[in-house]
């Protein structure tokens, strides 16, 4: 079973003359230790396809399947659940409070979602422990470089077992270097099981994926299955 399924959605912004249809027949499934990158140039729909994937918002049609379970048929309570639980958010932004420690930062979503502090704060510690960060917990933000604040972002999404990530240009602000190292700490996350779809441009990064995905005017154009990315090189015998 796969862990996003997207069967013919389509979405339509305005009405009459302002009327903009953003996708177009999107189907698409990911299932559970597949990376699937969407690429396609500004205005394509990518970032609507992964708000729609993320219940953020409702297609005009077609139906968002999240471990089986149509989405459209859940009450808001369900859906509000499904976004603390099951889905994890990376923004090309990072989008961390300042005012909290990356600690704080990374097990607010537990606390928010009924767990007690102290069991959020040791599983926040053990995530930022996964990604190489241990040792930077007490920190703030503005204290870590952008590598690590994305870092955080991505310890943030994946805490508490989420099964599905979705990233919305995760490098768009680092260097290449920091942009390859989040893409590989993704990748790894995949190969543990979760499924997660990625926005990117940049075609060196896509190639971490085991899918790509592109997107023109709203509909998808071609798919490919890439051939032996860089992380082929991790697997080579020493």
């Amino acid at each position: 079973m796969s862990v996003l399924e997207l069967r013919s959605i389509s979405k339509v912004y305005g009405r009459g003359a302002a009327e903009v249809q953003a996708l177009r027949d999107i189907s698409m499934s990911v299932p559970a230790g597949m990376m699937v990158a969407v690429m396609g140039p500004s205005g394509s729909g990518k970032s609507s396809l992964l708000t729609i994937a993320g219940t953020l918002e409702e297609p005009t049609s077609g139906a968002v399947l999240i471990n089986g379970q149509d989405v459209e048929r859940m009450s808001n309570g369900a859906k509000a659940r499904v976004r603390r639980r099951t889905i994890g958010y990376v923004f090309q932004d990072f989008n961390l409070l300042p005012g909290l420690t990356a600690a704080e930062n990374v097990s607010l979503p537990l606390e928010l979602d009924g767990m007690s502090a102290r069991r959020a704060h040791l599983a926040g510690l053990k995530a930022l422990e996964d990604l190489g960060l241990g040792d930077q917990a007490r920190r703030f933000p503005d204290q870590l470089s952008g590598g690590e604040r994305q870092r955080v972002a991505i310890a943030r999404a994946v805490v508490g077992d989420r099964s599905l990530l979705l990233a919305d240009e995760p490098s768009g602000a680092l260097d290449s270097a920091n942009g390859e190292s989040v893409m590989r700490l993704i990748h790894t996350y995949c190969k543990r099981g979760t499924a997660a779809v990625v926005v990117t441009h940049d075609a060196q990064l896509a190639s971490w994926a085991d899918r790509v995905v592109f997107l023109r005017d709203g509909r998808v154009v071609d798919q490919t299955m890439p051939p032996a990315g860089p992380e082929t090189l991790l697997e080579q015998p020493s």
